[in-house]
């Protein structure tokens, strides 16, 4: 396909990813304001991830299969049609205030989201030439992490009011009859603007259907690849889907935790609200490197080492650092400072996954994208984690989490990118 007739394509799939990254980011400020309208401990509170992300367990599949029957263009119209039912579900999650509602309106969207991911990652990727498909998944990501960094804050200035601060300071003092009214008022903050979230995810849907973006077929690429060889023999691939794991799961757990890390050490909410959106800066920052460097200076697999690299070292140093900073006139940990970084460390790791995990796939690119997408099951997963282990070891014990995610990452970019067998030998 040539440049011109990529154009169109390419801002329609901008816009899809920045929608789809504005409810998926937005995570990071109904964390905290689920914790305190609920008055959940850590691990409850982070249910909002498990809800939000399992789905891709168990959607990816079937969705390769709606993808194969139907294209990527009805996959990715049904998934934003899906996800604005769940957006909508807010509306009587918060009329209601049950906290089952909310994660059942979660669960919702994350299944549109996983079939809009199963169809859209693929189709960036085969959109143009394989060397520059971790520039283009770079743009798009640009578009995610800017929604990323608008969310929380938008978001936040609809739900947490500066004067609610002596209120939640004050819940466990609060007589009955006048914690309710104040809860009930504070949850039902969320519903206009997810009325609004919700009239733009189905407008999305719709607009899909529209010619502006091309079906793309994919081709049998040689005889091996038509054949009915299992998924399983692909190695790479399935080590990949291994890395989407830990990469989305570390980097879920640096922006979704920071907001309770920083309010923990005495940070007022209307301050730490912030934080999410200043580790998505850092993460367009690394963005727009790699659109500059790759393939200019370097390839998108040495991108992947050096990031690889730099989140083990920051993640190490989340969990080893124990000096102190003054920041908005309160004393925070360092720590928070190399938090804020694996931003930039997390930048380029997706999108040199993707490339290199779906190669010499052939027809089999479908099936492959999908099992990718079980990856993102991490991000349901590792908060949890993270929660079970904050609420036992404390918040910056249990960054622990983190070196597993990274020391297996180094290891994809080093040597399982390449294994074309399952036996232990060099290739």
């Amino acid at each position: 396909m040539t440049k011109p007739k990529t154009l169109f394509p390419m801002l329609l799939l901008c816009a899809m990813f920045f929608a789809f990254g504005f409810v998926t980011w937005v995570n990071a400020i109904l964390i905290p304001f689920f914790k305190t309208a609920f008055e959940l401990d850590h691990f409850a509170s982070y249910l909002v991830a498990f809800a939000f992300y399992i789905s891709y367990l168990v959607i990816s599949l079937p969705a390769a299969h709606l993808l194969k029957k139907r294209g990527f263009k009805t996959g990715m119209s049904l998934g934003f049609w899906i996800m604005a039912t769940g957006t909508a579900l807010f509306i009587p999650a918060a009329y209601f205030k049950q906290y089952s509602i909310f994660l059942l309106a979660l669960l919702v969207i994350g299944t549109g989201l996983a079939i809009v991911q199963t169809a859209v990652n693929p189709y960036v990727t085969l959109l143009g030439k394989q060397e520059h498909a971790a520039r283009r998944i770079s743009i798009m990501g640009i578009c995610n992490k800017v929604a990323g960094i608008i969310a929380p804050v938008f978001l936040g200035s609809f739900i947490f009011l500066n004067k609610d601060q002596h209120f939640i300071d004050a819940l466990h003092h609060m007589q009955p009859a006048a914690k309710e009214v104040f809860l009930a008022a504070f949850i039902r903050r969320v519903i206009p603007p997810y009325i609004a979230v919700s009239v733009v995810l189905a407008a999305l849907g719709a607009l899909v259907r529209f010619p502006i973006l091309p079906e793309i077929e994919v081709q049998a690429t040689d005889e091996q690849a038509s054949s009915p060889q299992k998924i399983i023999h692909y190695p790479h691939l399935i080590l990949g889907a291994l890395a989407i794991f830990f990469h989305v799961g570390s980097q879920v757990v640096a922006i979704d935790t920071v907001i309770s890390y920083t309010r923990d050490m005495g940070l007022p909410i209307e301050k730490a609200r912030y934080f999410p959106s200043a580790v998505l800066f850092m993460t367009i920052c690394g963005y727009f490197l790699g659109i500059i460097f790759v393939p200019w200076k370097f390839s998108q697999l040495t991108a992947l080492r050096i990031c690889s690299i730099l989140g083990l070292t920051l993640s190490s140093l989340v969990l080893l650092c124990h000096n102190q900073i003054l920041l908005w006139g309160h004393t925070l940990s360092a720590s928070v400072i190399f938090l804020t970084m694996l931003g930039l460390a997390n930048s380029m790791i997706w999108a040199c996954i993707w490339p290199l995990s779906l190669d010499r796939l052939g027809d089999k690119v479908r099936i492959g994208s999908s099992l990718l997408i079980m990856g993102l099951c991490g991000n349901a997963i590792m908060p949890l984690i993270y929660g079970y282990l904050a609420d036992r070891i404390g918040l910056q014990n249990a960054y622990i989490i983190l070196l597993p995610c990274y020391t297996y990452l180094v290891f994809f970019a080093l040597r399982g990118y390449k294994l074309n067998t399952w036996k232990l030998r060099n290739n």
